[in-house]
C-alpha cells in the first residue's frame, strides 16, 4: 500500500490561491492570457512558496516571511495624485514619465503623448484588451527553474507598462516607470513592464519603487527584456520602499547578438526585498554589464539572486554588486554564471563585496560558476569586511569627525556600482539617493 504525501499549504498559500479565484473575472485579456494566468497559478499551487530547503532561495525563507497574504489593492483615486505629485524620485533628471499607483497606470501622472518615431508605448491593461502584438511577448521568458514570485505575478498581474522601439530608433530621453504605493492599510500590487529593443535601438528604461513608512504592504514586480541584435538597452532600478514593506521583484532578459544590456539597480528600502535576474545571452557576441548598491539599517533584509547563462560564443558579462551593512540588517548576494556547452570564447566576471557596519549585520556571499566549454575565461570574487580602521585614522588625523570619515568611505565603496551609469543627471541622483541614506545614518548616530 503506497501513502499519498500532500504537501501542508501555509495560509498565505491558501489564501493566494483562493484570492486569485476570486480576482481571475476581472483581469485584463483574453483567453491566450488567461490559460497563461492559470498555468502560472497551477505551478503556484504545486510548488508554494520556496523556503530554506530550496537551494536558490536558502537565505530567504519567503515561507516564513510571508505570513500572511495581503488582499489586492484597491485602484488609486483622484486624493492620492495630489500626494504622488509631491514628491519627485530623480530630480534633476529629464525623463519621460509613467506612473503606476498600486499596481495601476494613471495617464494623468504619465506622460504617454507625442512619441518618439518608432516608440511605442501603452498601458499593460490596454495592450491586454486591444490585443495588441507587443503583449503577446508577454511571458515568452521563463527562468531555467520555478519561481514563485513570478508566477504569481503572472496569474494576478492587471497593469503595468508596455514599450517598444522600432529597429534603428534611439529615445530621446530616458523612460521612467515609477511604481507607488498608497494607502494605510497592508494591500498587495502587481505590476509588470515589458521592453521590447528592435535591432540596433538604443534606450534608457529606469523603474522606481516607493511606498509610506509604517505599512506591511507587498510589492510584487516583474520586467521583461527583449534586445534585438545589435540594442543597447541602459536599465536602471530605484528600490525605495516603506520601512515595513515586501518587495519581490523579478528581472529577465533576452540579449540578441552584439546587443548591450547594461543595468544598475540601488535598494536601500523595504523590510524585505529580493532581486531575482534571469539573463539569457542568445546571440553571439553580446554584452551584459550589471552593478548594483545595497544600503541597509536596522534589521533590513535584501537578496539580490543572478542567473547568467552564457548560451553562445564570444559574449562577455560583469557583475559587481556592493553592499553596505549596518545594525543589524543581512545582505544576500547568489550569483551564478553558466556557459553552455559551444559558448566558447565567453569572458565573464562576477565580484560582490559587503561593507559590515554593525555588529549584528550579516552578509551571505554565494558567487558559482559552471562551465560546459573550454575555451573561456571566467572568474569570481567575494568579500566582506569592516571599514579599514587605518583609512579612518588618516582621516580623523586630518581632522575629520568619525562618521563623516565614515561616511567618505562608505561613499566611495558604494559609488564605484553607479559610476558605470552613463547617463550623468541619473548617475548624479543616484548617488544623491544613497548621500541621503548616508546623512540620515550619521543624524541617527
Amino acid at each position: 500500500m503506497n501513502a499519498e504525501v500532500r504537501p501542508i499549504r501555509t495560509a498565505a498559500e491558501q489564501a493566494l490561491a483562493a484570492d486569485y479565484q476570486s480576482a481571475k473575472k476581472r483581469l485584463p485579456g483574453g483567453p491566450a492570457f488567461a490559460r497563461l494566468r492559470e498555468q502560472a497559478l497551477a505551478a503556484f499551487v504545486e510548488g508554494g512558496l520556496p523556503h530554506r530547503r530550496i537551494e536558490e532561495w536558502k537565505y530567504t525563507d519567503l515561507r516564513t516571511l510571508l505570513r500572511e497574504a495581503a488582499p489586492l489593492a484597491d485602484p488609486p483615486d483622484k486624493a492620492t495624485f495630489a500626494r504622488a505629485k509631491k514628491f519627485d524620485p530623480l530630480p534633476g533628471v529629464d525623463v519621460r514619465r509613467v506612473t503606476l499607483i498600486n499596481g495601476s497606470f494613471v495617464g494623468e501622472l504619465s506622460d504617454l503623448v507625442q512619441p518618439e518615431a518608432g516608440l511605442t508605448i501603452l498601458p499593460l491593461s490596454r495592450a491586454l484588451a486591444e490585443g495588441h502584438a507587443l503583449a503577446s511577448r508577454i511571458g515568452r521568458l521563463l527562468p531555467p527553474y520555478y519561481d514563485a514570485t513570478l508566477a504569481l505575478n503572472t496569474a494576478f498581474v492587471a497593469d503595468g507598462i508596455v514599450i517598444g522601439l522600432a529597429a534603428g530608433s534611439k529615445l530621446a530621453r530616458p523612460i521612467h516607470v515609477r511604481h507607488l504605493f498608497t494607502g494605510a492599510a497592508a494591500a498587495a500590487a502587481y505590476a509588470r513592464t515589458l521592453v521590447v529593443v528592435g535591432e540596433g535601438a538604443i534606450a534608457t528604461v529606469i523603474e522606481s519603487f516607493e511606498g509610506p513608512d509604517g505599512v506591511a504592504y507587498q510589492a510584487n514586480t516583474t520586467a521583461e527584456m527583449q534586445l534585438g541584435d545589435k540594442a543597447w538597452l541602459e536599465y536602471v532600478r530605484v528600490q525605495a520602499e516603506g520601512d515595513a514593506a515586501i518587495h519581490l521583484a523579478t528581472v529577465l532578459a533576452d540579449i540578441g547578438a552584439q546587443a548591450k544590456l547594461h543595468t544598475c539597480s540601488l535598494t536601500v528600502g523595504a523590510a524585505v526585498s529580493r532581486q531575482s535576474v534571469f539573463l539569457r545571452c542568445t546571440g553571439a557576441g553580446s554584452e551584459t554589464r550589471l552593478s548594483g548598491a545595497t544600503l541597509l539599517r536596522r534589521k533590513q533584509h535584501a537578496d539580490t539572486t543572478l542567473y547568467v547563462d552564457h548560451m553562445t560564443q564570444g559574449c562577455s558579462s560583469r557583475e559587481m554588486f556592493k553592499s553596505a551593512l549596518d545594525d543589524e540588517s543581512r545582505g544576500v548576494f547568489q550569483g551564478k554564471i553558466v556557459v553552455r556547452p559551444g559558448a566558447q570564447k565567453t569572458d565573464a566576471k562576477m565580484m560582490s563585496a559587503a561593507l559590515l557596519l554593525g555588529d549584528a549585520a550579516e552578509a551571505d556571499n554565494k558567487p558559482e560558476l559552471e562551465i560546459y566549454a573550454d575555451d573561456v575565461v571566467c572568474g569570481h570574487g567575494a568579500t566582506a569586511g569592516a571599514l579599514d580602521e587605518n583609512l579612518l585614522f588618516y582621516l580623523r588625523a586630518r581632522g575629520i569627525p568619525r562618521k563623516e570619515a565614515e561616511a567618505l568611505l562608505i561613499r566611495a565603496f558604494i559609488g564605484e556600482a553607479m559610476e558605470a551609469v552613463p547617463h550623468e543627471a541619473l548617475r548624479e541622483a543616484l548617488l544623491a539617493r544613497a548621500a541621503d541614506w548616508l546623512a540620515a545614518r550619521e543624524h541617527a548616530a
